[in-house]
């Protein structure tokens, strides 16, 4: 069986349909001469003469009406698809699935993504929130969400918050039960609310940093949770000392029911960025998300 390049079977289908070598090669976007080269050549693969060439123009032979009335409607049918997946490529539709921790979407991502949804009813967001370091490509994710210092050299990165400042903070009650502490260390005598990590399983290790100088300490206390809202959840109940976003916070505080200790030594972290794969082919949806999302907004 003779291969063919399903490029000449198209000039082939267009010539006969048009009967013209002049206006298919003007429709195919080639010069005449090479259209008639590459029809000759498909006649001389397949072994067959497929069209007749008279001085009033083109028609074709036997064959070449049994191969256009088996092949045209398979071209037809290419054509249509190749144009609806264009309109695809242009139009706000389609699924995006996101991957983000757990402040990162509550509090900055659904805010914005709600409204881009109301917007574009065509285009369905999935959030998955997960703490976890997760692997978007491996996963099948169109993006996720993690602090700018952990992100992958290889991603795309577009900055979604200002930097994130850690905060310390306790229900009035406890400090009235337990001195405030002075320094970092001396949180290794209360007792702190501890968040398990959820990609290595082990305890994370407060930070800190002042005057350029930066030390982490390992608390304990009573509850241990997996997500920042536990935190926040167990310091407001008075349970005991949170280290949690001073952006989740400040109304709290504004509020009087949390108070803060230690200002002097809370941590700033690069904000949180949307990433990619850099070979990621961006619809116009997911060209909407990544604008909705862009800090600071245009």
């Amino acid at each position: 069986m003779p291969r063919v390049d399903f490029n000449n079977l198209q000039a082939f289908i267009v010539v006969a349909r048009e009967r013209s070598f002049t206006r298919a090669a003007a429709q195919l976007g080639v010069s005449q001469p090479a259209l008639s080269h590459t029809i000759r050549g498909l006649e001389s693969r397949l072994g067959v003469r497929l069209l007749s060439r008279t001085t009033r123009g083109v028609s074709p032979t036997e064959a070449g009406e049994r191969l256009l009335a088996n092949l045209g409607p398979y071209y037809e049918g290419i054509e249509t698809e190749l144009a609806e997946l264009s309109g695809l490529r242009d139009k706000a539709s389609g699924t995006i699935r996101v991957t983000a921790p757990d402040y990162g979407a509550s509090s900055f991502l659904w805010p914005k993504l709600s409204h881009l949804m109301l917007e574009y009813p065509e285009i369905n967001i999935e959030i998955d929130i997960n703490n976890r370091m997760v692997d978007i490509v491996a996963e099948r994710f169109d993006a996720g969400v993690r602090l700018g210092d952990q992100v992958a050299k290889d991603m795309v990165a577009v900055r979604i918050t200002p930097d994130l400042r850690m905060a310390v903070v306790a229900a009035p009650s406890y400090w009235t039960a337990h001195p405030r502490p002075q320094t970092p260390q001396d949180l290794t005598a209360h007792n702190c609310i501890n968040l398990r990590l959820a990609t290595y399983g082990g305890l994370y290790a407060w930070e800190f940093e002042k005057d350029g100088k930066a030390l982490e300490v390992h608390v304990r206390g009573q509850y241990t949770g997996n997500t920042t809202p536990q935190m926040l959840e167990g310091a407001l109940a008075g349970v005991g000392v949170a280290y949690v976003p001073a952006g989740l916070a400040q109304e709290h505080i504004e509020k009087g029911r949390l108070a803060p200790a230690l200002e002097d030594w809370w941590a700033t972290f690069p904000g949180y960025h949307l990433y990619f794969p850099s070979r990621r082919q961006t619809s116009r949806a997911f060209a909407l998300l990544v604008e909705a999302l862009r800090y600071p907004s245009l």
